[in-house]
């Protein structure tokens, strides 16, 4: 008797597909549950904000990651719907390995698999495959190790593996890259090396993962992190502690003891701790010049690309060895070029890509235009300032504030603004960072504050704090307003040392009041706000600009190509280049101290007296606020200055150009949450729109009149235009109940009332009879189902 079979069916979608048919096939040639990473997400998914509403959108995913080893994966496979022709996926598969720097790809439909070798190694590119020649882990690994060989990479730095605590948490894919890049490059025996990452993205993880390859591979011996920063020196020790007694921290004090000193080999350095001015000072000559195999230099875009400072004589001692540079603004100047010392960059991570994908915090800008710094201010004849002296007659500009006339009224707006806004969002304990054009001016706001703040300063001397490098009270709470668990200092004022490397996690506001015009400085500063700390409410941030500032995000070496700053020349005005006041004269040398503070040596006659121009502080002068302007970042990463009603009708047409077009996706319950998870993924704000029209008001009306102009109908308004047709007259007995409780539950809660069949469960459908009662009335499911979407029709449609 023959044995009666099962009728297979094909896989009805995708993830059936993958389920039944790939990765079986997987499995089949050798790969193990552990190689196979399922739905891969590689990304956060981006951060939207709708006025106080967050929504992350979704993240990134690849259908199957194949690594060899945990953080080396080797294949990317992009599966599609049995259905699709083979190769549907190719193009989708390569974006995705060049994103993970990933060397073969694959592309499936269940019934065989498109090969791409992305090394150049094979003689033909792609290639067709069925499902039972799917190479194994040992074949695909034994490619990649002949392609990675190939440019002098050992297999034992391959096979070593990254450093990780905790077996659940892995390096971001970013950082993995970037370390590999690295890594790879030291292998290689290139001595210079850079690796651009956006702040907040953790290069120095990366330098840590770094480190740790190269010592456990015996590929470096010891290794040096330079900093110019006690600060920056402190973070790397935290993230490099792991190393254990075989991290040091040099100072001058342990240079006492060179044996033991050189007993060490992770080193963590400050280039004042190592050189000064005399050859005394220059303690790095005690060591050997080839005592360090690797030199890691932290914010490199400051004084060591600089090849005439002091500091780089001690990256010229140790030449010998590899010079990795860290930054995330490579700065291009006449006499200083990150790129030109330490070559091209071997990877980028933009402050777009960290945002795009949902590790970075997005920024909306408030920009605060003042009365007097518009239209300038002029002294009535025979005006003096605070101390009796007569006032220049001349037009006083934004420009000239805070550096050649003071105003005591401005100080106080500028304050009260601040405390507004942390009060307005109802968060008035928000890490907050006050830029200043000096360590005055940072004072004389560290006073307008305690005073515009009242209670909350009285209560808590550290609720607003002056952080800068003339302050020692200041500098020993730097560590205390970093930490997320420290509620006070709340707000800080500074000038110019907490402008780079400073990670303060929990900062939601920036402010900007000094002129800025270096893009270095601009991206370092920004940078201050953009990191996520989800399980402390911080998602995202606000950059307030009292001087306009944020013009600089305009610009397209804000996210782009380095800035260049050409040459000051003898009679150039080197004070508002460095946003300084300094005495006048020729610049010899400009410097960056420990401190953060810059300090510029001029060539003058040493007994000769140079007089400052005159600094007048005016108090009385009336100052107030005549517009601001809030601008929103798009999801192409650019700032918008339209208002949310334009930004909404812009992305509404651009996927639904007409009434009818929207009108007929908004038909089918489906489509209709398909609308709006679309338009929520794009940013727009329709959460917050709703609160500007109010609960009267269904989405859909809303959507209508902010794209299409049509007029706002409340949900009563529609539900009794209903009534008043001739709509009911089609219903008797029950059935007409039941549209009556139906519209009634519409002028409630919108067409949510109407999406689901499940509503005959609910009141007030539900208090006229059972369910199968109800749909009995219409005739059963599909005809009360074409009853609702009728309703739903007949509901737009009224006018």
């Amino acid at each position: 008797m023959a044995k009666s079979g099962h009728i297979h069916m094909p896989p009805s979608n995708e993830a059936e597909t993958r389920t039944r048919l790939i990765r079986p096939a997987l499995v089949r040639a050798g790969w193990s549950d552990i190689q196979i990473r399922e739905e891969y997400p590689y990304t956060e998914g981006r951060i939207h904000v709708s006025g106080k509403t967050v929504k992350r959108g979704d993240k990134k995913k690849v259908d199957f990651l194949l690594e060899h080893r945990p953080n080396l994966p080797v294949a990317v496979v992009e599966a599609k719907h049995i259905g699709k022709p083979l190769g549907d996926g190719m193009q989708q598969a390569l974006g995705y390995a060049e994103a993970l720097d990933v060397p073969f790809v694959f592309s499936t439909n269940g019934e065989g698999f498109l090969f791409h070798d992305r090394t150049g190694q094979s003689t033909v590119v792609e290639q067709k495959l069925t499902p039972d020649q799917f190479p194994s882990p040992t074949e695909l690994y034994r490619r990649y190790t002949e392609w990675k060989q190939k440019s002098g990479i050992t297999e034992t730095l391959l096979e070593t593996e990254y450093h990780s605590d905790d077996p659940n948490k892995s390096p971001r894919y970013y950082q993995r890259i970037a370390a590999d890049r690295a890594v790879e490059a030291f292998a290689r025996g290139q001595k210079r090396l850079l690796l651009v990452m956006a702040t907040g993205t953790g290069k120095t993880h990366a330098a840590a993962q770094i480190m740790w390859r190269l010592k456990r591979a015996g590929s470096a011996r010891r290794i040096l992190f330079l900093a110019d920063r006690n600060v920056l020196a402190d973070q790397a020790r935290g993230d490099f502690k792991h190393f254990g007694n075989s991290l040091t921290k040099i100072s001058r004090q342990n240079f006492n003891d060179t044996g033991a000193l050189m007993a060490h080999e992770i080193f963590v350095g400050l280039y004042q701790a190592m050189s000064g001015a005399t050859e005394a000072e220059k303690l790095y000559k005690r060591l050997p010049s080839n005592f360090f195999d690797l030199i890691i230099i932290d914010e490199c875009h400051r004084g060591s690309a600089s090849l005439d400072s002091e500091w780089h004589e001690v990256l010229d001692y140790f030449s010998g060895a590899a010079h990795l540079g860290l930054t995330a603004t490579p700065r291009e100047t006449t006499d200083t070029s990150t790129t030109h010392y330490f070559g091209n960059a071997l990877y980028t991570y933009s402050l777009k890509q960290g945002i795009d994908d949902g590790f970075l915090a997005p920024y909306k800008v408030l920009r605060v235009f003042l009365d007097n710094d518009i239209s300038g201010w002029r002294p009535v004849a025979g005006t003096l300032d605070d101390k009796g002296n007569p006032v220049e007659d001349r037009v006083y500009e934004l420009r000239d504030v805070n550096k050649a006339v003071i105003f005591p009224q401005r100080d106080e707006l500028v304050a009260k603004k601040i405390i507004e806004y942390l009060d307005a969002i109802g968060d008035p304990y928000a890490k907050t960072i006050v830029f200043c054009r000096t360590t005055e001016h940072a004072e004389r706001m560290r006073s307008a504050l305690v005073n515009a703040a009242g209670e909350k300063a009285r209560a808590d001397r550290r609720y607003v704090m002056r952080i800068t490098g003339d302050d020692e009270e200041g500098k020993m709470q730097i560590d205390t307003f970093r930490n997320p668990e420290e509620r006070t200092p709340a707000i800080v004022t500074t000038s110019q040392l907490l402008s780079t490397g400073v990670d303060i996690q929990t900062c939601k506001l920036v402010v900007l009041d000094k002129p800025i015009e270096s893009m270095t400085e601009f991206k370092q500063i920004i940078g201050r706000g953009t990191r996520v700390r989800e399980d402390k409410g911080k998602m995202w941030f606000t950059v307030m600009d009292f001087q306009g500032a944020t013009k600089l995000f305009a610009d397209p070496g804000f996210d782009g190509v380095p800035e260049r700053v050409f040459e000051i020349g003898e009679n150039d005005d080197i004070t508002s280049t460095l946003e300084m006041e300094d005495p006048p004269g020729e610049p010899i040398e400009v410097k960056e101290k420990e401190d953060g503070l810059v300090g510029i040596i001029i060539e003058q006659n040493p007994l000769s007296i140079v007089d400052r121009p005159p600094v007048y502080t005016v108090s009385g002068v009336p100052y107030a606020v005549v517009k601001e302007q809030v601008q929103y970042l798009g999801p192409d990463g650019k700032l918008l200055t339209e208002s949310l009603t334009d930004f909404t009708r812009k992305n509404i047409l651009d996927h639904y150009p007409t009434l009818e077009s929207f009108f007929s996706a908004w038909q089918s319950a489906e489509r209709r949450q398909a609308i709006i998870d679309q338009l929520d993924a794009t940013g727009i704000p329709l959460e917050e729109l709703q609160k500007y029209v109010g609960a009267d008001f269904d989405l859909f009306d809303l959507i209508v009149h902010v794209a299409y102009d049509k007029k706002m109908m409340k949900k009563r308004e529609r539900a009794e235009a209903v009534r008043r047709s001739n709509y009911l007259s089609k219903y008797n007995g029950k059935a007409r109940e039941v549209i009556e409780a139906l519209l009634e539950k519409y002028a409630d809660l919108g067409y949510l009332a109407l999406d689901e069949i499940e509503t005959v469960k609910t009141p007030p459908v539900s208090n006229i009879g059972e369910p199968l009662e109800v749909l009995g009335w219409f005739g059963g499911t599909d005809k009360f189902t074409d009853t609702l979407k009728d309703l739903e029709k007949t509901l737009a449609a009224v006018e």
